[in-house]
């Protein structure tokens, strides 16, 4: 690593192990050497391959891909849906707030653990069974709506129950990626799933959008309860490329994997400025409602176009992310002071058409920032730790919510959703800050090593 910024550590992908019973400089240890060469230069070659979508050579990841893109996109059409709903029975986006946070709670008291969870188990049983209950509590919602008892303490308590799922679920999901695909088409993959998680973004919102207006919030429960049976078939049918292998350092549990990650600099640097993003910036499901309806004096509709503005610019910044071989240091800093602007760009928006202009921006900036402090994580933890790492990930992206969420809902109710956004806007301000202080020491990649199991 030198102090241009962020280079992919040795230990983060495979080696050629010399016999145990052969010194390094024997005849016989070069041998091996020498032979994996041709297949080392096969795979320099196929590393240079440039292209977002290169991981899509791989069919397991291309069936996972599959799955995903309509669990993913039915996930956002419930959340779009529970965000409307809930704000037409309270009125109040401080319960709204509260209800959006209440999802997030176990992540924020037990998430660290799930990566130990993940680091430990079958990752494909794990998904398939994780996957399940997630169908089981939107069919739940579904049910509860038809029946017309679906109250603000039911969607709670549903949302409780699916962070439950969740703790294993998130850092499961990111480690699994790896197996899908070759080392050198990891950083495409990581790409390729933000690529998903965004598109859903634009196709769950707007199919919620059409169906708000139209027929009312409970169809969108039961879709999304259907939208999970692609991905448990997608998961029942594919095979990793590789298994994985047990590590010793698993032992450790959520200690060894904090230690391992303040250890790094590649690694605690993105933790923490997401963790200042994702606490004020990212709260865009308690804002967005209440910009439209009280703001900008919309309805439905226009939550529903907010969103899929926001979402479009999404998918933009993961897809460049996509072309970027190895995120540095500087990209992480300037992904975030430009979604700071943007967000202060939306919080000036006169109008719903100049909203729509500033949060497709906002969208591209801000999941920029995200993809990037995502691919980060996964190029240079080892497989040992991916899990914790992921979890913690996790932790900081998504199980700052609960907290978050009240804490932009409190403002929203006594400021307004335009100062909701500036406030998010110095959160960005400062990460990007901490990120330009930041000096990395020349050829700190020489002193990395895996703490254990290597």
């Amino acid at each position: 690593m030198d102090r241009e910024g962020i280079r992919v550590v040795p230990e983060a992908v495979p080696d050629f192990d010399l016999p145990s019973d052969q010194p390094p400089g024997s005849a016989a240890a070069a041998q091996p050497a020498t032979a994996a060469q041709p297949a080392a230069a096969a795979q320099a070659r196929t590393a240079g391959r440039r292209g977002t979508f290169r991981a899509l050579r791989s069919r397991p990841f291309r069936l996972y891909f599959a799955g995903q893109v309509a669990s993913a996109s039915g996930t956002f059409v419930q959340q779009t849906a529970i965000g409307w709903l809930v704000l037409r029975l309270t009125g109040s986006a401080a319960d709204l707030g509260l209800v959006l946070a209440a999802g997030g709670v176990p992540t924020l008291l037990f998430g660290p653990w799930g990566g130990t969870i993940a680091d430990r188990a079958s990752l494909r049983g794990l998904l398939i069974g994780t996957q399940t209950a997630y169908g089981a509590l939107a069919g739940l919602l579904w049910l509860l709506a038809v029946t017309g008892k679906a109250s603000v303490a039911a969607i709670i308590a549903i949302s409780v129950a699916g962070g439950v799922v969740q703790i294993a679920d998130s850092p499961a999901r990111q480690a699994f990626i790896g197996s899908l695909v070759q080392p050198q088409d990891l950083s495409s993959a990581v790409a390729v799933n933000g690529v998903v998680m965004n598109s859903a973004r634009v196709v769950g919102p707007a199919i919620a959008g059409v169906l708000i207006v139209t027929i009312g919030t409970t169809p969108c429960f039961g879709l999304n309860a259907l939208s999970y049976l692609a991905v448990i078939a997608a998961l029942i049918v594919l095979r990793p490329l590789r298994g994985r292998t047990r590590h010793a350092s698993t032992a450790g549990g959520v200690r060894q994997g904090l230690r391992y990650a303040a250890s790094r600099q590649q690694l605690w640097l993105p933790l923490v400025m997401m963790a200042l993003v994702g606490l004020l910036a990212f709260n865009f499901p308690v804002i967005l409602p209440v910009l439209a309806s009280r703001t900008l004096h919309g309805n439905g509709g226009t939550y529903g176009l907010l969103l899929t503005m926001l979402s479009i610019g999404s998918v933009s910044g993961s897809l460049g992310v996509g072309l970027i071989r190895h995120p540095r240091r500087q990209y992480l800093m300037i992904a975030a002071l430009a979604f700071g602007v943007m967000l202060a760009a939306t919080a000036g928006a006169p109008d719903v058409v100049i909203a729509c202009l500033t949060l497709l921006a906002t969208g591209a900036a801000g999941f920029t920032f995200v993809t990037l402090c995502s691919t980060t994580l996964q190029l240079h933890s080892s497989t040992a730790y991916r899990g914790r790492i992921m979890a913690l990930w996790v932790y900081v992206y998504l199980g700052t919510t609960p907290v978050g969420s009240i804490i932009t809902g409190s403002i929203i109710s006594a400021a307004g959703a335009r100062v909701a956004l500036l406030v998010g806007t110095a959160a960005c301000l400062v990460a990007a800050a901490i990120a330009a202080r930041v000096h990395t020491p020349p050829h700190i990649d020489a002193t990395l090593t895996d703490l254990a199991g290597r």
